[in-house]
């Protein structure tokens, strides 16, 4: 018997465009002999499906359910391609948990702590062979004073909201008298800023994901950004970043990295495929850690399709391993 599964994508923040793309990548490429998959989109004016004579139907958000030409249509579970919220950030997934219906991603709380860089981190520190650049985090409703990020954090620094993604409102800082300009700007996207210093290395980004019970780390993606940093426009501007799967590193550092972000995804007991920024130091090659993606995008110019394919795997094959593990 094939599964009835809902794609869900949209959103509520600006990352909608990109769960547009990522899920027409799933879309096109889930097991159509094993899957009926009915793409759902989620919006701040409702929940719908829209069927290829473009009559809006409506979710039943009670269940979850859909009512097409007179026939009630539960689902067996969720593929969740919603980056940002309320995909990311743990409120699906509770909804999910108290209808009792299965999904692709991360739990409710595994994905609420991974949406804050500041929480994950505090999380995180600790684990063998990881660090944690030294960091501040302030709230835009509590004082803080800048001189005191300014004594205690080396230039130059990333500023970036704590819970956005994408790259959204992130910024290096330089000079201390530019300092409030990129608080200003990071604060535009949320009420929680994370001010950290930068690290001089080389910038990796690699998914994880879990198959049989068996954590698999894929081939990691190096990223030589064109602009200063991997900003949004580097992210999903085709040609705008150089971008080398299987990324250049030694054998020792492949197998310590993996050894790392095995031990990030278990730490944050994590489901699903996640991708896991970091940095390889120069000079020490030390890992740090930048953050985790419990949503990472699977657009034609994501790492992880590309990942998938320098492991030889096709992606439908790797769908339905990330469906039957989770669903």
């Amino acid at each position: 018997m094939k599964k009835t599964i809902a794609l869900l994508t949209g959103g509520t923040t600006g990352e909608w465009v990109v769960s547009v793309k990522s899920a027409a990548t799933i879309a096109q490429n889930i097991d159509a002999t094993k899957y009926d998959v009915y793409k759902i989109m989620l919006t701040e004016n409702g929940w719908f499906y829209e069927p290829a004579d473009s009559v809006k139907i409506d979710i039943d958000k009670n269940d979850f359910s859909l009512t097409l030409n007179g026939r009630k249509i539960k689902f067996d579970g969720v593929f969740i391609a919603i980056h940002g919220s309320p995909g990311e950030d743990g409120k699906l997934q509770g909804y999910f948990d108290m209808i009792g219906i299965p999904y692709t991603t991360c739990s409710a709380l595994t994905s609420a702590i991974t949406m804050n860089k500041g929480y994950t981190k505090a999380v995180v520190d600790g684990i063998k062979d990881l660090n944690v650049a030294k960091s501040i985090q302030v709230f835009k409703n509590i004082d803080f004073n800048i001189d005191d990020i300014k004594n205690n954090l080396k230039l130059p620094y990333f500023v970036k909201p704590n819970s956005g993604g994408s790259s959204i409102g992130m910024s290096k800082v330089k000079h201390a008298d530019d300092l409030q300009a990129a608080l200003d700007k990071a604060f535009n996207e949320d009420d929680q800023i994370l001010i950290e210093e930068f690290v001089e290395g080389r910038e990796f980004s690699v998914g994880v994901f879990k198959t049989k019970g068996e954590i698999i780390v894929l081939p990691a993606t190096e990223v030589i950004p064109a602009n200063e940093f991997f900003d949004f426009e580097a992210k999903y501007t085709p040609g705008a970043t150089e971008e080398i799967t299987p990324g250049r590193m030694t054998d020792e550092e492949k197998n310590r990295v993996e050894e790392v972000v095995t031990a990030v995804y278990q730490k944050l007991n994590c489901n699903g495929v996640v991708r896991i920024d970091y940095f390889l130091q120069n000079e020490t090659s030390n890992f740090f850690f930048i953050e985790i993606n419990t949503i990472p995008g699977q657009t034609a110019t994501s790492f992880i399709p590309q990942q998938v394919a320098a492991m030889g795997m096709e992606l439908k094959e790797f769908y339905t391993q990330v469906i039957e593990e989770t669903i």
